[in-house]
């Protein structure tokens, strides 16, 4: 397939700015604007026409986010943002999702299994050719990413992650939006960078990361759209 139109997803300001400085150091054009209640940044790259939105923190964001630039004509959907570390990861380590799980959908009162939606297919893959392409061009960890509508400092749950499902780290969109995808069959990639623990030291290991916009992501982001383009 050839790739003329990809969509990124990032949650949060502080997420979204360093692209934006990225770009800008790096003397691409950019187009800034507002749509579907959401901030995004549209720029050419590698000959592809790739859009930024920064959706707000969430899974409803995430997948409202997601399903805009389906609509828009997205062939391709990325995520980056800041996890915690489910599994023993270094801070600033950058990790790549192959499976994908909403970690706080629970119906197991109707006799379903946890974590799982009826009638649904899940954990979700990521797209082998998008995966191919990062971990080809970056020697990176890859695993299950759970996602879920709170932030992760509860250790005693940490621990039933990492012992019942072998997350690797947790967010609060990938899952979200790995479900979009898969509705839509739209190849799906998220990239994660470890900020804090996800244990009780994690609200200050995060707000400190999080303030210091760092482009190590966007970089990544950028690197790996060219390397995947250019297969």
């Amino acid at each position: 397939m050839q790739i003329n139109q990809i969509g990124v997803v990032i949650a949060d300001d502080m997420e979204f700015l360093p692209l934006k400085r990225c770009l800008q150091q790096r003397g691409v054009p950019q187009t800034t604007g507002q749509a579907w209640g959401c901030e995004l940044v549209s720029f050419r790259w590698d000959g592809a026409q790739v859009t930024a939105v920064q959706c707000g923190i969430g899974k409803a964001n995430a997948a409202a986010a997601a399903a805009f630039l389906i609509a828009g004509g997205a062939q391709v959907l990325l995520n980056i943002g800041l996890s915690g570390a489910v599994a023993p990861l270094r801070r600033g380590q950058l990790v790549l999702g192959e499976t994908y799980l909403e970690t706080d959908f629970d119906v197991t009162p109707l006799g379903y299994p946890p974590y799982r939606k009826p009638g649904q297919a899940g954990p979700y893959r990521a797209d082998e050719a998008l995966l191919a392409a990062f971990c080809t061009r970056f020697s990176l960890q890859k695993g299950l990413l759970g996602s879920g509508d709170f932030f992760l400092t509860d250790p005693a749950k940490k621990q039933r992650y990492l012992d019942e499902l072998s997350v690797l780290a947790f967010d609060m969109e990938s899952g979200a939006i790995a479900a979009v995808c898969d509705k839509c069959g739209v190849p799906f990639l998220s990239l994660r960078q470890i900020s804090d623990g996800a244990d009780g030291e994690s609200k200050e290991e995060y707000r400190e990361f999080n303030d210091r916009a760092e482009q190590t992501l966007a970089q990544t982001l950028l690197e790996g759209i060219s390397h995947l383009l250019v297969q």
